[in-house]
This record gives structure tokens, C-alpha cells and sequence, in this order.
């Protein structure tokens, strides 16, 4: 069990330091890469392998839909505060505290909208 938690770590630092070098030579591309649903694949991946169940694996990949959206305001906000003299390491924060409100306000009103979270 000990060695499967440590595969699955290093598969996914291995993501994240590929996408840091690719972003670092080739910032558009990185992003792209980065864009990519590379973590939620490889997730639902281990999930099915765990337990191999279309309704739960159905729900999954619904609510991770759902709980992407909340997350796409941040890479707006970024650059707009950067590009304005916003220092990164202030930028980061507000990006992120804006991803958790909305997050917040998905799990609150997902539910009464009708969206399975």
C-alpha cells in the first residue's frame, strides 16, 4: 500500500517538474501543458483501478467539471494585477483566495442549482 502512495507522488512531482522546465523555456507551451487535465486523468485513472465503478467514476468527472470552473477566474485576475505592477508573491495569494470564495460559493449554491458537487 506504502509503495502505491509513493508511485502515485512521484508520478505527480514528476508532472509538475515537467511542466516547470517546459514553462520555463517555452512559457506559452508550459501553460498549455500545464492547461492540460493531466492530474484529473491520471485521478480517475487510480480510481477506477481502486474500485471500478461507472456511477461513482460518473460523479467524479461531473463534479470535477463543476469544481474546475471556480478555478478559471484566478488565470484572469493574474495577469491583469500583474501586468498592473502587482507584486507576484501578493498576486498568488488574491488569485487563490478568490479560487477558494468561489469554491465556497459553488459547494453553497451547486446544490440548490441543481448541480451535483
Amino acid at each position: 500500500m506504502i509503495w502505491q502512495l509513493a508511485a502515485k507522488a512521484l508520478l505527480s512531482g514528476l508532472l509538475i517538474a515537467a511542466i516547470s522546465e517546459i514553462g520555463r523555456r517555452l512559457p506559452a507551451l508550459g501553460a498549455l501543458v500545464a492547461s492540460l487535465p493531466l492530474v484529473s486523468v491520471l485521478g480517475m485513472v487510480l480510481l477506477w483501478l481502486a474500485r471500478p465503478d461507472a456511477e461513482n467514476m460518473a460523479v467524479h468527472s461531473e463534479a470535477t467539471f463543476w469544481y474546475v470552473l471556480p478555478s478559471l477566474p484566478m488565470f484572469l485576475v493574474m495577469p491583469v494585477l500583474l501586468r498592473h505592477g502587482v507584486s507576484f508573491w501578493l498576486v498568488l495569494p488574491i488569485g487563490c483566495l478568490i479560487t477558494v470564495i468561489l469554491y465556497l460559493l459553488m459547494i453553497h449554491w451547486g446544490p440548490r442549482l441543481g448541480i451535483r458537487v
